[in-house]
């Protein structure tokens, strides 16, 4: 069997997206061979029976012929519809990673040629092109029933996966100063005052960039908000995934302040570093089992999270927990079983 994957960039550096060339490694084993179509490449090394395609989008910043928006994207689509058709040949079934942008384009085309097409999309917005994109697709695999809320008898529910051969426990002396970690984009989605708020005076280093102007407003009254409460707040911006590692075994603790909405990976390679991470999203609750209680608190609620981690800070029984929870993610959060979900369902 041969695939077709599409996703929106393959850069094993970048600190975002990075994670999903250990993905294309691990689909790599499953199938004959590997086309993917991005819409932005760039490093990348890959085994040799996966062809790498741009649509672009690295070059585009250089050629000012295609600077206008939709000039750019009128491109993008002529070399999109390119590939597809140049490539037909040499792909069985499709998989789109979070773009359903590409089963809207293509979906008619792969029907006729009899592709069977899965989405992976991890996000709770129900909009006009999730709606179209549930019309083409075959399957959708999601991590859990708070990922993906439109209603459709193609979705499957099967977790999700990171690196553990890079998120691996560490052994690390955490007794010194209680540092406090929060990894992920600084927008206000994620509540990072909250966290600000709930840790008083102590040390919280954040891992993300803003990327909208409407993020770097907010990170501006982050600052303020430290300052007047007097916490202690270190910027470390964006960091690739093999260096996060190390990031999570010099903290404390973590803390995940997104709401229900799917199985934010942060929270995974945090307790498969042995890192322990207190999070409002309920997904989790099946993960953390009957130590739920310990580390799920009420969103918004300062009160809660504060005595959750009081609470965690005196528990003497930290190393068998985390041992615990660690060992679980290791064995049911791997990318080689995510993969392998997808692929079984894209074989049935």
């Amino acid at each position: 069997m041969k695939l077709l994957i599409l996703t929106q960039k393959v850069d094993r550096n970048d600190p975002i997206l990075g994670f999903f060339h250990r993905w294309i490694e691990e689909f790599s084993k499953h199938y004959e061979s590997l086309v993917v179509i991005c819409l932005e490449k760039g490093e990348y090394n890959l085994p040799e029976n996966v062809k790498v395609f741009s649509l672009g989008k690295e070059s585009q910043i250089q050629n000012t012929m295609i600077y206008h928006s939709v000039v750019r994207k009128l491109y993008n689509i002529a070399r999109f519809y390119k590939y597809i058709w140049q490539e037909r040949k040499n792909y069985d079934n499709v998989f789109v990673h979070m773009n359903p942008e590409y089963i809207i384009l293509g979906g008619l085309f792969w029907r006729l040629w009899g592709r069977k097409v899965a989405l992976w999309y991890v996000h709770k917005a129900v909009n006009l092109r999730i709606w179209l994109a549930e019309k083409f697709a075959n399957i959708i695999v999601t991590s859990a029933p708070e990922s993906f809320k439109l209603k459709s008898k193609k979705v499957r529910y099967i977790g999700h996966g990171i690196d553990t051969k890079i998120f691996k426990p560490v052994l690390q002396n955490r007794d010194g100063p209680v540092k406090f970690l929060h990894v992920g984009r600084i927008t206000r989605i994620k509540n990072i005052d909250f966290i600000i708020r709930s840790i008083g005076d102590k040390s919280l280093t954040l891992v993300g960039e803003p990327i909208m102007e409407e993020d770097k407003r907010y990170k501006k009254e982050l600052e303020n908000l430290a300052e007047k409460i007097k916490a202690k707040l270190l910027w470390l911006g964006s960091v690739i995934n093999t260096e996060m590692p190390k990031i999570y075994a010099g903290h404390t603790i973590s803390i995940n302040s997104t709401p229900d909405g799917g199985m934010d990976k942060a929270v995974l390679e945090s307790l498969a570093t042995g890192t322990p991470v207190f999070t409002a999203n309920c997904a989790f609750t099946g993960l953390f089992g009957g130590q739920a209680g310990l580390f799920i608190y009420k969103h918004g609620d300062v009160e809660d999270l504060t005595k959750k981690l009081d609470s965690w800070l005196q528990n003497n029984q930290k190393s068998e927990i985390m041992r615990e929870l660690s060992n679980r993610v290791q064995s049911e959060y791997s990318v080689e079983t995510i993969i392998s979900k997808i692929v079984s369902n894209l074989n049935e």
